[in-house]
């Protein structure tokens, strides 16, 4: 831990790039990368006894941009209804942090960074990336911010895979987890949707073999349709009738291809708005990272297992009633095997019609939980 505190002084307060130049970074493909950069935001202060640091956990296509306005769209910060003053994640009184994701295309090394030894875009000689490998590289950016014990690691989605990761690969830094929306391990079905859209990306003419930027073309119809596939499983059945229905644009049927309902207007849109802040090879390497995330497939296939040494952390574990891509069992599970390991788990499955999105969203319920987790955790670990 010495070498990366040396590197604390180099870290930009509010948020910078982080780049890791001391040894490699092992990867569990076997690989190592090599100058990897961590870009990251921060919020709040890090108080006297460096015990107040929250770190959150971005989904799949999300990014360090938590509570800020985001670069690109210049829209309000992904997480906004849940990181702010006042909100249960409150700058001022935790000091929030967070990063995006190794493989990912906001200023973290991935795809689309030049490799060292070349000088040019990794494309497809990027190596493949796991949810170990991105929390590797967060333990990294943590220690570099002089942390050495997270009060909590917080994640939706993907983000919290990463948090499940944090507490069977780092438990003894680690005080509190929460886990929204997510699960252990990829099922076979959401493995079946990311493929759909890697296969987009790929079929696309412009991707050209992954070398599309040395080629100076995008994949954005690939891409876009890819987008908008992933983004059928962030809704429920019944947000998409409350929203849309069978509305049409216009005034009568076009009888042709254009998008007749505002429910393929609304798609178009999210395909086409995705592609001016993602990146093709991103979207592949870190479908790729989710669909072989398996907690439990490094001890014997038996997940109460993977946390044995995460006894002492508090767990908070949250669901949505509509999220069919993450469903309530996918959490059960989760709390069965923590549980059974003799972890204090707090568990609620929250009424919503909102679907996976509901994580991000305004949620009441959800935003209580977070507040009466994290006061209990604060009373406990003695923050003021």
């Amino acid at each position: 831990m010495t070498d990366a505190l040396h590197a604390i002084h180099t870290v930009e307060t509010g948020g910078g790039v982080l780049r890791l130049d001391g040894r490699p970074l092992p990867l569990d493909s076997g690989a190592s990368l090599h100058g990897v950069e961590i870009a990251y935001k921060t919020y709040g202060r890090l108080n006297a006894d460096r015990s107040n640091a929250i770190l959150i956990c971005h989904a799949l296509t999300g990014d360090q941009h938590v509570a800020s306005p985001h670069p690109a769209s210049g829209k309000p910060g992904w997480w906004s209804q849940a990181v702010g003053p006042g909100r249960p994640i409150d700058p001022d009184r935790y000091f929030i942090i967070c990063s995006n994701v190794l493989g990912g295309c906001m200023g973290s090394t991935g795809p689309s960074s030049n490799d060292p030894a070349t000088g040019r875009p990794y494309g497809l000689s990027f190596p493949i990336i796991t949810i170990a490998d991105m929390v590797r590289a967060q333990a990294q950016l943590v220690t570099a911010l002089g942390v050495e014990t997270l009060f909590a690691v917080v994640g939706g989605s993907m983000g919290g895979m990463q948090a499940l990761q944090w507490a069977v690969d780092y438990p003894e830094r680690l005080f509190s987890t929460v886990c929204i929306a997510s699960a252990s391990r990829h099922s076979a079905q959401n493995i079946a949707f990311h493929e759909v859209g890697r296969q987009a990306i790929m079929a696309d003419p412009e991707w050209g073999g992954g070398d599309y930027l040395k080629l100076g073309q995008r994949p954005e119809k690939g891409l876009s349709v890819a987008r908008m596939a992933a983004h059928i499983t962030y809704l429920s059945e019944p947000a998409l009738q409350r929203k849309f229905g069978r509305e049409l644009q216009k005034d009568g049927l076009s009888w042709g291809f254009d998008a007749d309902f505002q429910v393929e207007s609304y798609l178009r849109h999210q395909g086409t708005s995705f592609v001016d802040r993602f990146d093709a090879n991103a979207y592949l390497y870190i479908t790729r990272a989710m669909d072989y995330f398996d907690i439990a497939g490094s001890y014997g296939g038996v997940l109460a297992q993977a946390f044995i040494k995460a006894r002492q952390v508090r767990f908070c574990v949250l669901s949505f009633t509509s999220d069919w891509l993450y469903p309530t069992t996918e959490s059960r599970n989760v709390v069965r095997a923590l549980n059974a390991a003799g972890a204090r788990a707090s568990f609620l499955e929250i009424e919503s019609d909102k679907g996976h999105d509901a994580f991000l969203l305004d949620e009441p319920v959800m935003a209580q939980a977070l507040n009466g987790f994290l006061d209990a955790a604060a009373d406990a670990r003695g923050l003021v």
